[in-house]
């Protein structure tokens, strides 16, 4: 298992997060690159389609047209995005061989009875994606607020001292933040 390198100082991560219209048929998402002081040095775009199995792909080839290997690590606002498009944990860090976090924010019982309703003649490769991503833990950040993590290529402990850095108030940490701000930004043009 890769550590995060909390030792080093220009640390890069690529923060992600996406926005949609319920409307619509694609999500937009945006990935910034920021340093662990809150530096921010690179932009990327792309979408994934609204209850589809693009979600993966779509970050690959965000991380690919970056062409930046100075990233140390991605940090993802939710696997499950677009309406029930599951991002693949596993196969981002088998292809890019750097730690890969999701976070969320809110406790939850599970989706399959929603995949069930929303994917009747299909549910099944949903729900199997769905399980493949392994339960999620929860961290008590250093602002007293919950988040809950799923993550691969890294330790629980890694993840948790890099959140309280990232995570100046609330529950959000900033790079996500910034992130899901462009995304909205991107989604009204």
């Amino acid at each position: 298992m890769r550590s995060l390198h909390l030792e080093k100082k220009g640390l890069h991560g690529l923060a992600i997060a996406e926005s949609f219209r319920q409307n619509s048929q694609k999500s937009v998402f945006s990935g910034i690159v920021m340093h662990r002081d809150f530096i921010i040095d690179g932009f990327v775009f792309g979408s994934a389609t609204l209850e589809g199995d693009d979600a993966t792909d779509t970050i690959l080839k965000m991380y690919a047209d970056l062409q930046r290997p100075d990233i140390s690590y991605v940090l993802i606002s939710g696997l499950i995005v677009s309406m029930y498009n599951i991002i693949n944990i596993k196969k981002l860090y088998d292809s890019l061989k750097i730690p890969i976090i999701g976070i969320s924010y809110n406790d939850s019982f599970g989706i399959e009875a929603a995949l069930k309703h929303h994917f009747p003649n299909s549910f099944e490769s949903k729900i199997s994606a769905y399980l493949k991503l392994g339960k999620r833990k929860k961290i008590t950040l250093s602002t007293s607020h919950n988040i809950f993590v799923r993550k691969e290529g890294c330790t629980l402990g890694d993840v948790k001292h890099l959140l309280n850095e990232l995570t100046l108030h609330g529950s959000v940490p900033e790079p996500i933040r910034v992130s899901q701000l462009l995304a909205k930004t991107l989604l009204l043009k």
